[in-house]
């Protein structure tokens, strides 16, 4: 794993987001490439509720290299079409969010799936299939309860399944919830975090500066180095 290896963990909170993870249902190992807290403005005090890992294949920086490379985080973060591009790409992701305060399944299954419709409804793509899909998503979830420190896991195929696992106490299960066949709801997830109207702002910055640095040093270069410690991901009021 060249390019695993050249990156550190990140820590958001208490949660602690390793550099690299095999998800449910994948034969792959990927890297961490950024995360970051989900949170809300509440009575002038910022809330968080979840933290939020978005770990790519590795092949995804030479496929993402082709447009991008050279640009910088602030460009990155900046550019709606290049987290289009780690969305839609054809390599696989996999996206951990842990809680930092309790949720319900519905809770949690309710607003993503308002998000993920408005974002079909937007560009004109919400057909049948997806309705149905949205249907399986929210009877998932709908029994489902998380206290602090669980975790949902999606791992995203490039072949369009979309793949869900719960997880109590942060570990990685081997065995999946459900798979869930369809392409945009898959690739809706993920958008619903780092899109154009991304759920975590400070996830996406996290993601633009680290892959802005793969991208700029090259597969030779990582391969010189091999941190593993974990970095504090800082919010700073421009995050927020």
């Amino acid at each position: 794993m060249v390019l695993a290896a050249s990156l550190p963990g990140v820590q958001v909170e208490s949660v602690a987001f390793p550099a690299t993870v095999k998800p449910p249902g994948s034969t792959n190992t990927l890297f961490l490439g950024g995360a970051g807290a989900r949170g809300l403005e509440i009575q002038g005090k910022f809330v968080k509720f979840t933290a939020i890992g978005v770990y790519l294949e590795d092949k995804g920086v030479p496929s993402l290299a082709v447009k991008w490379k050279g640009k910088t985080a602030e460009e990155l973060t900046e550019s709606v079409e290049f987290f289009r591009d780690i969305v839609t790409g054809p390599f696989e992701k996999f996206t951990r969010v842990t809680m930092i305060l309790p949720l319900t399944g519905h809770q949690y299954s309710e607003k993503v799936s308002e998000n993920c419709v408005a974002f079909w409804k937007s560009v004109g793509i919400y057909t049948d299939a997806e309705a149905k899909a949205i249907e399986k998503f929210l009877e998932v979830f709908k029994d489902e309860n998380f206290p602090p420190g669980s975790s949902i896991l999606f791992t995203q195929s490039p072949n369009g399944s979309l793949t869900i696992s719960f997880s109590k106490d942060g570990s990685i299960p081997e065995v999946e919830n459900a798979v869930i066949e369809n392409k945009l709801l898959s690739e809706a997830v993920l958008e619903s975090i780092v899109g154009k109207h991304g759920v975590s702002p400070e996830a996406k910055k996290c993601l633009a500066g680290r892959l802005s640095e793969l991208l700029k040093e090259g597969t030779d270069k990582v391969a010189e180095n091999g941190k593993t410690e974990f970095e504090t991901v800082k919010v700073t009021e421009e995050q927020k």
